[in-house]
């Protein structure tokens, strides 16, 4: 770190890094206990994850928030934080504010009008802690010294007793995503999780490339992996490159490279035994078919899942297989398009009812830079606020 500036360094007993849900909110947090409090960021504009969540509606919390809704290496490391900032309590943050909201499917709430609704919040209890905004601070660097933390950037020196990592994870890199906190875990003797892309669409090809000639069709289904201990049933879309609607975003988080991702095409639903006291053929599979899919998708499981024969247990081996279909994805369409990053800081370093470091008194690591990954849904938002009010009362 270069000690080359002549501007004096300017203290605070708080500095948080990143102006995002967890970042802000934690500022918020911890100015109104009184503590002083700088908010960094390297962008120009708070909260761009926000507005542009939920269709720029934000999908800011669920009402069934449980810790099983939840990834991490270690699941209950959530728990903690989770049962000290419940959803409940975000909304009554957001009746306070007027804000007027719905619940979608799920118990997914989102507001009515504008996501611009939920940053304004987080703004409004930022100045009401008197937290000073400090945008465009690139080239962050970080030092531990006798008075806590040393921060070095393009606007300044500071100083601090305790900081805050809310920095984000590696997804949607436009948005200014970037690999900071995880960098600055390593550089203080904690490990990092493999960050991979999470809730994010799958990409089919080879045998399985037919499919996205079926691009704009959506379906009922329940999907799973061999190594998920969850199932979803959603609707699966498929795009022009593979496979998305919330059942793929879903189980994207558990699916590993050279897995499969297994279909059932009629959850609680019967659709070849009907033909079994009837004509038996082609024809009319693809009428059978026609009656529980959009006519593209009956069709081309009628071409590719037809029974290998018309006899009875033919027709009952071809209804197992189109309750357990394995695609075989290509790959993810990467952090570009996922909407969370899962892995992150491992908690195994982290105190779970503050979110502090456990070999490093005074750094706190919050948010989606953790190893805590929420499922589709509002449940990711839940975590920013529930992680960061732990670290906002502990700072």
């Amino acid at each position: 770190m270069s000690h080359a500036s002549t501007k004096p360094i300017r203290k605070y007993d708080v500095i948080v890094l990143g102006a995002g849900a967890a970042g802000l909110m934690c500022a918020a947090i911890a100015g109104q206990r009184g503590r002083s409090v700088a908010l960094l960021d390297h962008g120009s504009l708070p909260g761009r994850k926000i507005l542009i969540s939920g269709g720029g509606r934000c999908n800011f919390t669920n009402l069934y928030c449980e810790p099983n809704r939840f990834l991490s290496e270690n699941p209950h490391f959530a728990k903690s934080a989770l049962a000290l900032y419940t959803q409940q309590h975000f909304l009554e943050l957001v009746h306070r504010y007027n804000i007027p909201y719905h619940e979608k499917t799920l118990g997914q709430m989102f507001c009515d009008h504008s996501a611009h609704a939920i940053l304004n919040l987080l703004l409004e209890e930022c100045l009401s802690g008197r937290v000073e905004h400090v945008t465009d601070a690139h080239g962050i660097c970080v030092e531990k010294n006798s008075a806590g933390f040393r921060i070095e950037s393009a606007k300044g020196e500071f100083e601090c007793e305790s900081l805050v990592v809310a920095t984000g994870g590696l997804s949607i890199p436009k948005l200014g995503a970037t690999a900071l906190g995880y960098e600055l875990a390593k550089q203080f003797g904690m490990s990092v999780v493999e960050p991979r892309p999470a809730l994010v669409p799958l990409l089919l090809g080879g045998k399985e490339a037919g499919w996205t000639e079926l691009a704009g069709v959506s379906t009922l289904v329940r999907v799973s992996t061999p190594t998920a201990k969850t199932t979803f049933v959603e609707k699966l879309l498929v795009t022009h490159r593979g496979l998305s609607g919330p059942a793929v975003l879903q189980i994207s988080s558990y699916w590993r490279a050279g897995q499969p991702v297994h279909v059932d095409f009629a959850p609680d639903r019967e659709l070849l035994r009907p033909l079994l006291g009837a004509r038996r053929d082609a024809a009319i599979l693809r009428t059978a078919l026609r009656e529980h899919f959009p006519q593209r998708l009956a069709d081309h499981l009628a071409n590719v899942a037809a029974p290998t024969g018309w006899s009875n247990s033919a027709i009952e081996a071809g209804e197992r297989n189109l309750h357990h279909w394995p695609l075989h994805p290509a790959g993810t369409e990467g952090f570009v398009k996922a909407e969370v990053t899962a892995g992150g800081v491992d908690t195994r370093h982290l105190q779970a009812r503050t979110m502090e470091a456990r070999d490093v008194p005074g750094l706190f690591f919050i948010g989606e830079v953790v190893d805590v990954t929420g499922h589709l849904g509002g449940f990711n938002f839940q975590w920013a606020w529930s992680s960061a009010v732990a670290a906002g009362r502990a700072v």
